[in-house]
């Protein structure tokens, strides 16, 4: 038997030499979706993050106004049975001086539920101004997840139709997510 040897030519090494160096656009598209998706996933949960931690100051926020609400009433009371008490002083001399340290004691008192009242209100705008700032980079990384999102869709479609201009398109895509998960986050 004769043994045949094949000898490749030139251009045949080169050409198989350039394949074994070049990528396949699947495999490039995959690592590409890849990457995009760990990215997405970071910017959704920073997403989630800012909501959760705007929904816990709100929560605070109206924690502070229910007090501050109660608070007022009291305080109305207060106001209430004083002008009660100043009134009865007036009425019955008899009794003026007991009526007058009732109202006087009731004063302080209602002093005293104002000023708690005035706290929880501070602490409460305090608690709702925390929480627009918390939630104010949510908008821009629901936008980021959403450029995101594009540049997967177009990395699929590059797979689909093997145009690798789409993969440019999903690049430039992803390049401004990133940047706006960047700055919303920064």
């Amino acid at each position: 038997m004769e043994d045949e040897f094949e000898i490749p030519s030139a251009h045949e090494h080169a050409v198989e030499h350039a394949a074994e160096k070049h990528v396949p656009l699947g495999q490039e598209v995959a690592l590409f979706s890849a990457v995009l998706a760990t990215l997405g996933a970071v910017v959704s949960f920073l997403g989630g993050h800012t909501q959760n931690e705007a929904l816990y100051y709100k929560n605070e926020a109206v924690l502070m106004k229910a007090r501050a609400s109660d608070a007022w009433a009291y305080y109305q009371a207060e106001q209430i049975k004083q002008h009660l008490e100043t009134t009865a002083a007036d009425a019955t001399p008899a009794m003026a001086s007991k009526d007058k340290a009732d109202a006087a004691r009731y004063a302080a008192h209602a002093r005293q539920l104002r000023q708690q009242a005035e706290s929880f209100d501070a602490r409460s705008d305090a608690a709702d101004v925390e929480s627009q700032h918390a939630l104010s980079p949510h908008t821009r990384l629901a936008i980021s997840m959403t450029f995101l999102q594009i540049a997967i869709a177009l990395a699929s479609i590059t797979a689909l139709t093997r145009r690798r201009w789409l993969l440019w398109a999903a690049g430039g895509f992803a390049l401004v997510g990133v940047a706006l998960g960047a700055i919303a986050w920064f």
